[in-house]
């Protein structure tokens, strides 16, 4: 189908990696019902078969490759819990398939069609452009099987999962685009995120009233005993071992990277070394009015905006530098203090106007004019860098110590088995002086100890305190290479007596006593100072420091209050003059007197209507596919148009089943 897209130009070749993962549910992960729940229906799907959608099976091998391909994407570097993560990754996968066939089948009852010619223009010109159409031009047909062969894919397949990705696009615009905003809700919003607000506030502090506490013994026995079950087996459980370490960086040292070790590592992860099409610009912005509360545009005020941007043009033509222009005159606060410069961009970063201009200029020239919603442009082209593939001789700095890394951890593997055979077979000691590998006998010790050699070792810890008193020796990685170990001895977990832990007890009663004297005395402050109409007087009175703060916005901090956002955002709904209740900020404790609310001007509403009209307009069209796909899953479910296999998803999700993932 792709065929006729072919243009001439040099192919590229490179891997495919991880681009084409084509269960593209990702439009609908944040918005999916939690957790597939569902009744247990009758004529329940088969073995091997998660869900029924409307007859369509969905098996148990796609949630684990569709689970791996998640965790991958959450974790690229992979780790030592990928395993253990994969059945929460399969709830989430198999939930995800379910409600994408759930979104398809619901499409085809609407009528909605998807055309050949809509994939063929989504893969030329969509996110898929710079896989297949490097540059504009299609790599070739088989190039292109060649590529989907390697991610396990065929034409036809990843043309449908295109297909369908376009489809459940077109749904969730018909169902979201009734989304709409009133100009109060915009206005609302601005107000709420732009007032301002300036304060006394009087703070008293936690560490202060927790210095006035000296508990007697008999105090803090009774605490001890009154918590006792939170110092149950509070000692941790110990062990000792013994072990030696097979050295990585020892391993490492000796390893011989060759020209075709490093050809083989940069042929399997091309995909890292791409670098796509970009462009260095800078320009100059003179905005244009926006639309007024009746959704009119003042086009005289667009006419002034063109005749001052087409001024400024001239001035560029005659020799002036865009720089100077662009620090006095142009109105992009961002780019406009440094010379109108807005760096290396990519496509997808800018609006198509300006994308458009931009990667089509010559290198050094300068626009005409570029209209676009933000006003009028001149854009100048300072760089430009084509799509290209970084050479091996660039990046091989990069691959040889990966791949003497990995040669180095596969030779102490090696060692580390056979270790363990001659440890197993002849004792620890004796294998280890064969080796000529010190053995280190330690102390009891916690699981989070720091042990001689070891560095950060979480593996070898869980295997040590997963092992069995006499068992034989094991081996478990460690940070700095794999220790072979054998445990001598286990301490059980304990309850400490009063007197073990009489420090921990008097820190914790303070803790406790001085918290609740806190909430006891700010409240006090504040009704004090309500009662007064004074908040200084009341702080004197109850040794509270009294504090000014500067204007703040909601989002803003401010000392000894913290977050603006939290409790102290009632100060957003108070007037002048006003005493507020308590407010806990944590350590401290504060009461607010409000100075002054001030509210933004019409003028910064104006700058930034659009913007929170586009963020109200976002959470509502969120809001309204979120509400469809959960009606939609629940009306199929009771239905009976989705049958959900318990067994198979207990299966699927129970703990310890990883290795069949």
């Amino acid at each position: 189908m792709i065929r006729f897209l072919q243009k001439s130009g040099q192919t590229t070749k490179y891997v495919l990696g991880g681009l084409l993962l084509i269960i593209c549910a990702s439009m609908v992960i944040t918005l999916i019902p939690g957790g597939l729940g569902g009744d247990v229906f009758s004529n329940q799907p088969g073995k091997g078969i998660v869900a029924k959608v409307e007859g369509g099976d969905i098996t148990a091998d796609e949630v684990r490759q569709t689970a791996r391909q998640m965790l991958q994407q959450q974790m690229p570097q992979g780790g030592p819990n990928m395993g253990m993560l994969l059945p929460f990754f399969a709830q989430r996968a198999a939930d995800q398939l379910i409600t994408r066939q759930a979104l398809l089948s619901e499409a085809a009852h609407m009528g909605l069609r998807v055309t050949p010619q809509e994939i063929q223009d989504d893969l030329q010109h969509g996110r898929y452009a710079a896989t297949f159409f490097p540059g504009g031009n299609f790599i070739g047909q088989t190039e292109y099987e060649d590529m989907l062969q390697r991610a396990n894919l065929t034409p036809v397949k990843f043309e449908e999962a295109v297909g369908n990705d376009i489809l459940i696009s077109k749904l969730q615009a018909l169902i979201s685009g009734s989304a709409s905003v009133s100009e109060a809700e915009i206005r609302d919003l601005f107000i709420k995120q732009n007032s301002k607000v300036k304060f006394d506030y009087a703070v008293l502090k936690q560490d202060d009233l927790r210095k006035g506490l000296h508990p007697a013994d008999e105090e803090l026995k009774a605490f001890y005993e009154g918590h006792k079950g939170t110092y149950a087996n509070s000692v941790p459980e110990k062990r000792k071992v013994k072990y030696a370490l097979v050295e990585t960086g020892k391993s490492e040292a000796g390893v011989q990277i060759t020209q075709d070790d490093l050809r083989a590592y940069y042929d399997q992860h091309r995909e890292q070394y791409r670098t796509p099409e970009q462009v260095k610009v800078s320009h100059i912005l003179i905005k244009t009015p926006l639309p007024g509360p009746d959704g009119k545009v003042d086009e005289k005020g667009v006419a002034e905006a063109q005749h001052r941007a087409e001024d400024l043009l001239k001035q560029l033509k005659g020799g002036a530098k865009l720089e100077d222009l662009a620090k006095k005159y142009s109105e992009d606060p961002g780019s406009g203090k440094a010379g109108g410069s807005l760096g290396w961009l990519g496509k997808g970063q800018t609006v198509p106007e300006f994308e458009k201009t931009a990667f089509s200029l010559p290198k050094g020239q300068i626009s005409d004019l570029v209209k676009s919603s933000y006003g009028f442009h001149i854009i100048r082209v300072d760089d430009k860098q084509d799509a290209h593939m970084k050479t091996l001789d660039e990046v091989k700095a990069e691959i040889e110590p990966v791949l003497k890394h990995q040669k180095g951890q596969q030779i102490a593997q090696k060692q580390a088995e056979d270790f363990l055979k001659q440890a197993r077979a002849q004792g620890l000691d004796a294998a280890a002086a064969a080796l000529h590998v010190p053995v280190i006998t330690t102390d009891f010790f916690g699981r989070k100890d720091m042990l001689p050699g070891l560095g950060p070792a979480t593996q070898f810890m869980d295997a040590v305190f997963a092992a069995t008193e006499k068992s034989p020796p094991d081996v478990a990685p460690a940070s700095q290479g794999i220790a072979v170990f054998q445990l001598l001895g286990v301490k059980a977990a304990a309850t400490p007596s009063f007197e073990e832990i009489r420090s921990r007890v008097e820190e914790e009663f303070k803790n406790e006593r001085s918290n609740l004297l806190l909430s006891q005395k700010v409240q006090e402050l504040s009704d004090r100072a309500k009662a007064e109409h004074d908040l200084k007087r009341a702080a004197k009175e109850m040794g509270a420091t009294v504090k000014t703060s500067d204007f703040v916005l909601p989002d803003g901090q401010v000392p000894d209050v913290g977050s603006m956002a939290g409790q102290a955002s009632v100060a957003f709904s108070m007037k002048a003059g006003e005493i507020s209740g308590p407010i806990n900020s944590g350590a401290s404790g504060v009461v607010i007197a409000m100075l002054e609310n001030q509210k933004p001007s019409d003028a910064d509403y104006s700058a930034k209507r659009d913007q929170i009209r586009d963020q109200l307009i976002q959470g509502k069209q969120q809001e309204l596919f979120g509400l469809f796909i959960s009606s939609l899953r629940d009306q199929m479910e009771k239905s009976g148009k989705i049958k959900i296999n318990q067994e198979e998803m207990k299966t699927l999700t129970r703990a310890g089943s990883e290795q069949g993932m």
